[in-house]
C-alpha cells in the first residue's frame, strides 16, 4: 500500500467518524502515513506533526531543523514550518481548512501540550477530540511489501548474531558483547538497534530484561542474548540462549522444554485463532513440566515499525489473529538460582498457518 493510499484510508475513517482532521504525532504513525523518518528524542521533543484534513491534502508541520529532510522525504505532501510554535500555526491553518472537529493522538501527546491546544481550540470554537488506535489499527495488518522488509530485517539480525557468536569467549563482559552486536548492526546497514540489546550470563539470564553490565561471561553457564535492529524502518526481535562451553543435562532439559513450547505455539498460529489460545499452547507445555511459575510474561507481541505493538499474545487477549499480522513467539523459563532460557522467533500469520521468518534453527534444536 502506498503512502497516498494509506492517507486516503485514514481520511475515509475520519469522515466515517465525523472528524474533520487528525494531528498525527506518534513518530511510527507519522512514518507509516508519510514516509517521514526522523524519530523524536522523546515525547517532549517533536520533529514534526502530520496534519490530515478529512477532505483535503495532508500537511507536514515542522521546524527549520527538519525542513530539507521533510521536503525530500514527504513530497508531494506540503511542508509548512512553525517558527512561532505548533499552536500558533494551527491557529492560522485550522479555520482555513474548515476543521471544526480536530482529533489528536492522546497516547502520544503530553498533558501540558494538550492543555495548550485545548485553550487554542476554545478560542477558535473548535472541538478537540482525544483518540487512540486510528492509525495503529491500520498498521496491524502488514502488506506483502512490509512483510518483505520485516523478513530482511530478521535475516540481517540473524547474520549479525552469527558473526558475533563466533567471537564470544568466557571472560568478555556482557557490555563487550552488546556493543559488538550493536556496532555490527550499524556496519551491516541497520539504522539502529530496535531496542537496547540484552546480554545476560549465568544467574542473570533469569532476568527477562537484564541490562548488560561489567559482568564477565561465565563458562559452562547459560547466556541469553535478546537483540533486534531496524532496517528500512522495520524492526526485528530475536532471542537466543546457549552455553559457552559444556552444555549440561540441566540446561538441555530447560532448553528443549522451551523449544517444545515454542513449537507448540507456532503450530497453533493461523488466522482466526485467538491470541490467548496461542499463549495457552506454550504455557501448557511449560506448566505440564512443572515450570508454570517460572514463565511469567506473555508469549509474544506484534512487530512492525515499532518493536512492540499490537497484537499481544497473552492470556488476557481474546481477540483473533488475522492474516498479515507479524508476531513474536518467545516462551521462557527463568530459575533465579540457576539462570534462564528464552527462545524467540518472528512469524507471519497466514490463513492456514504461519510463516516463520527466522531461517537459522541451529541455536534452537539441540
Amino acid at each position: 500500500m502506498t503512502f497516498p493510499q494509506r492517507i486516503k484510508k485514514i481520511q475515509a475513517r475520519l469522515r466515517k467518524k465525523k472528524i474533520d482532521g487528525l494531528l498525527v504525532t506518534d513518530p511510527h504513525n507519522r512514518r507509516y502515513l508519510s514516509g517521514y523518518t526522523p524519530a523524536d528524542h522523546d515525547i517532549s521533543e517533536s520533529s514534526g506533526v502530520l496534519l490530515i484534513p478529512a477532505r483535503k491534502a495532508p500537511i507536514l508541520l515542522t521546524d527549520s531543523r527538519f525542513q530539507t529532510q521533510a521536503e525530500q522525504e514527504v513530497a508531494p505532501v506540503e511542508v509548512i514550518l512553525y517558527p512561532k510554535g505548533l499552536s500558533a500555526l494551527l491557529k492560522e491553518l485550522l479555520p482555513d481548512l474548515g476543521i471544526v472537529r480536530l482529533a489528536f493522538e492522546s497516547h502520544y501527546t503530553l498533558h501540558s501540550v494538550a492543555g495548550k491546544m485545548q485553550a487554542m481550540a476554545e478560542k477558535l470554537g473548535i472541538t478537540l477530540l482525544p483518540v487512540t488506535g486510528l492509525v495503529e489499527e491500520m498498521r496491524l495488518i502488514k502488506d506483502e511489501e512490509e512483510i518483505k522488509k520485516l523478513r530482511s530485517s530478521v535475516h540481517l539480525n540473524e547474520q549479525v548474531f552469527q558473526e558475533i557468536y563466533q567471537t564470544i569467549t568466557p571472560g568478555q563482559t556482557e557490555i563487550d558483547v552488546a556493543l559488538a552486536l550493536e556496532s555490527t548492526m550499524r556496519r551491516k546497514g541497520a539504522e539502529s538497534p530496535s531496542f537496547e540489546t540484552i546480554v545476560a550470563t549465568g544467574k542473570r539470564s533469569a532476568l527477562p530484561h537484564a541490562v548488560p553490565g561489567l559482568v564477565a561471561i561465565k563458562k559452562n553457564q547459560p547466556l541469553m542474548i535478546d537483540m533486534g535492529l531496524i532496517l528500512d524502518g522495520y524492526c526485528s526481535d530475536m532471542t537466543r540462549s546457549f552455553v559457552p562451553g559444556v552444555t549440561d543435562k540441566q540446561y538441555l532439559k530447560i532448553h528443549r522444554l522451551v523449544r517444545k513450547a515454542q513449537l507448540a505455539a507456532t503450530d497453533t498460529i493461523r488466522a482466526g485463532i485467538s491470541a490467548a489460545s496461542v499463549d495457552k499452547a506454550a504455557r501448557t507445555v511449560i506448566g505440564d513440566a512443572g515450570y508454570a511459575d517460572f514463565f511469567g510474561h506473555a508469549l509474544g507481541h506484534g512487530v512492525g515499525l515499532a518493536v512492540h505493538e499490537e497484537p499481544r499474545l497473552s492470556s488476557r487477549n481474546r481477540k483473533h489473529l488475522k492474516a498479515g499480522m507479524i508476531i513474536t513467539v518467545e516462551p521462557g523459563v527463568y530459575l533465579p538460582e540457576w539462570g534462564g532460557v528464552r527462545l524467540e522467533n518472528m512469524v507471519v500469520v497466514r490463513e492456514n498457518g504461519c510463516e516463520v521468518l527466522n531461517q537459522d534453527t541451529t541455536w534452537l534444536d539441540i
